[in-house]
């Protein structure tokens, strides 16, 4: 396997490493001039000067460099240690656990850079990927063809799953497919009528040879940020625990093996299913945050994977794990 060619490939000209990281700070977390002055130990004035800097070099657009210097070596480990073509990741948000936007406009940025002319992608649902719209802006692609792999939700808190799907396509003016059904229904017996009727069929055929799948995995212990959490009842995510699930893959409840749990839920999600993400060309998984590391090697170990892009943080605890 190889990393995904990037049609617009950017490299630092020199040692950018505390630019990069007040840009970071300041744009893709939101921090004020001040605290991101107090959080590198300089002045304000540095700050502004570094900033100014930055935007003359070209390092600030939509996105912000990501490949710091200083991490470089940490990606390298990764991509050791797990048997991936390729690591992204981002510094770490040393304020809060919140890394969904910087990740998710690394993310973005990869897509915009990788997506080729008749590929045929798999898109998955998370906050991180949905973050990665904010940097997406790819160049005129043809015969390009995006399917949302999992079915939607009746009701969330956050967007709904069909959205990324659709939003992608529209940027690349693709064809898009949607999972015309509700991503977890009332039994086993209803997924089987709905996986046999024809439209729906006709996507699994499509998920069957996919050139780019792109997905995040959930983390069970995150009951306030899952979709998967929202959408079953607090007796089966009991349930779940108490037989090892650690993560969840659109909604696909795994263990830290990757297997997946002995649970009646398994058998009544809506989606093209692990085996088809497993046998995608390349596979991108995105995500991060405080506590994610398990879900995230649970993840690796299910399905596979070729590109991470993940933030500082969740990238040691998984090399400590791994």
């Amino acid at each position: 396997m190889a990393r995904l060619r990037r049609t617009a490939m950017t490299s630092l000209a020199d040692d950018a490493s505390l630019r990069l990281r007040a840009a970071w700070l300041y744009h893709g977390f939101g921090r004020t001039q001040s605290e991101v002055a107090e959080q590198l130990g300089i002045g304000r004035s540095t700050v502004i000067r570094l900033l100014e800097e930055a935007r003359q070099r070209g390092e600030v657009k939509i996105t912000i460099e990501d490949r710091l210097p200083d991490l470089a070596e940490l990606s390298i480990r990764l991509e050791q240690a797990l048997g991936l073509d390729e690591a992204i990741v981002v510094p770490a948000n040393g304020a809060g656990p919140g890394t969904a936007r910087p990740v998710g406009l690394a993310l973005g940025r990869l897509l915009s850079e990788t997506i080729g002319d008749g590929m045929s992608i798999g898109v998955g649902w998370g906050r991180t990927l949905s973050a990665a719209l904010e940097s997406f802006s790819p160049p005129k692609r043809q015969g390009v063809k995006v399917m949302s792999l999992m079915g939607g939700a009746v009701e969330t808190q956050f967007a709904n799953p069909f959205e990324f799907a659709w939003r992608l396509a529209a940027a690349l003016q693709a064809e898009c497919f949607l999972f015309p059904a509700p991503l977890v229904v009332d039994s086993a017996d209803t997924r089987t009528r709905l996986m046999a009727d024809r439209g729906i069929a006709r996507l699994g055929q499509i998920a069957a040879s996919l050139d780019l799948a792109v997905v995040s995995a959930g983390a069970m212990t995150d009951s306030s940020g899952s979709l998967a959490r929202q959408l079953i009842t607090g007796d089966e995510a009991a349930e779940l625990l108490e037989r090892g699930c650690v993560a969840d893959v659109m909604c696909n409840f795994i263990d830290a093996q990757g297997k997946p749990v002995d649970h009646p839920i398994n058998g009544r999600v809506m989606s093209v299913g692990l085996d088809a993400l497993r046998s995608a060309r390349h596979k991108v998984l995105g995500g991060g945050g405080r506590g994610r590391a398990p879900a995230i090697l649970a993840a690796i170990r299910s399905i596979g994977c070729n590109t991470l892009v993940i933030d500082e943080q969740t990238a040691v605890e998984m090399l400590a794990q791994a």
